[in-house]
């Protein structure tokens, strides 16, 4: 599970600011003034950074005095903003292997991970509800998740995610619905794909591969088939938002869907798209048909992708995260995986955070840092 943090290390690294409390408890009026304008600028950077006005050291030359009233009133505004502090659920940690599979069970051992983050001060869990073109909830389109009764499709005779709405809700957090869109079957998991697999019920949808199997980006019946997906879990449960991880084309071997680029090429009478501009174009047509049905069912969800923390990574998955950050109709949010530390001699974390500032042009759209809690103390 990793840490999603909204208000990054780079900010407080850079600008050295102290928490609201601190704030509140300092007598001295010099002291009071300074850290104010530290707080105030942590602030507006955060909310308003662009492109244009990149991060850089700011002088004080602002001889007003501030009071202490402006301070709460700075600090309550910060207070009012929603600020994701997330925390991911995978497939892992709902496997019910060490348990007897019943109800009883899951309820244990779900309880056990929503109290954990209520008391560290999560405020939305995420979920991984498709981890395998399969459900951890009664769908019309996946059959049942393995991670709950050891075989897919086999019926666990209880909704999991209907509990899990309703547990953490109770607990006063939010919960969204992370999706696998693409994968079907790594190399060795699941074990065995169920008769009523999308992929085995029509192989046409997927592709082989050496790591395992996966829907085909270029097929229309496989972006139907995740965006349907999708429809129901928004439809039927009471979720807050919808997440798609950083699994996309699987590779860039042009075998890969060969038989569907020169089907287009055919139809286009070959004055089309190059093979990555094509690949990412199918990316793009998934992306922006799941963000219009979530929002034509219920506006108040959210739709977010984790992509990888290196911006320029994603290229070779064809991922057009610099489309997704700039552009209206893809995105509510985006969460890229930033596990590296301030020391990482490949990419630093403040790095890798400024690349993303900086392609996150549209201001409708929020960023929140992935960060991977088993690295810390680390310098990788």
């Amino acid at each position: 599970m990793a840490i999603i943090f909204t208000i990054t290390k780079y900010i407080i690294r850079k600008y050295n600011i102290i928490s609201p409390k601190g704030l509140l408890i300092l007598k001295t009026k010099i002291y009071l003034s300074l850290l104010a304008l530290s707080l105030l600028i942590a602030v507006i950077t955060l909310n308003y950074y662009e492109v244009a006005n990149p991060v850089k050291e700011v002088s004080n030359t602002n001889t007003v005095p501030i009071t202490e009233s402006t301070i709460k009133k700075v600090i309550k505004k910060s207070e009012d903003k929603f600020f994701m502090k997330g925390i991911w659920v995978t497939y892992m940690d709902l496997d019910m292997s060490d348990t007897d599979r019943s109800y009883t069970s899951f309820k244990k051992k779900f309880d056990s991970i929503v109290d954990t983050c209520k008391e560290k001060g999560f405020n939305t869990l995420i979920v991984q509800v498709r981890p395998f073109s399969d459900a951890l909830y009664n769908s019309n389109v996946y059959p049942y998740s393995h991670i709950l009764t050891g075989e897919q499709g086999k019926n666990p005779n209880y909704d999991g995610l209907k509990y899990m709405c309703k547990k953490v809700h109770s607990s006063g957090m939010r919960i969204e619905a992370w999706v696998n869109p693409y994968r079907v079957k790594s190399k060795k998991v699941p074990e065995k794909l169920s008769s009523d697999n999308p992929y085995i019920k029509d192989s046409s949808i997927g592709v082989e591969t050496d790591d395992g199997i996966y829907l085909n980006p270029a097929s229309k019946k496989a972006q139907d088939l995740v965006v349907n997906g999708v429809e129901e879990i928004v439809a039927n449960y009471d979720i807050d938002g919808i997440q798609f991880d950083d699994y996309f084309y699987p590779t860039d071997d042009e075998s890969f869907d060969s038989r569907e680029y020169s089907q287009y090429k055919k139809a286009q009478n070959n004055n089309c798209l190059s093979l990555d501009k094509w690949r990412m174009n199918n990316v793009n047509t998934l992306i922006k048909k799941v963000y219009e049905k979530v929002h034509s069912l219920k506006d108040n969800v959210q739709f977010g992708i984790s992509p990888q923390g290196n911006v320029d990574n994603n290229k070779e998955i064809y991922a057009d995260v610099k489309t997704w950050c700039s552009k209206d109709g893809y995105i509510d949010y985006i969460c890229p995986q930033i596990y590296f530390s301030l020391d990482n001699p490949a990419l630093t974390y403040e790095d890798a955070i400024n690349d993303w500032l900086k392609i996150k042009t549209n201001k409708n759209i929020k960023i929140y840092s992935g960060l991977a809690g088993y690295k810390a103390g680390t310098d990788a």
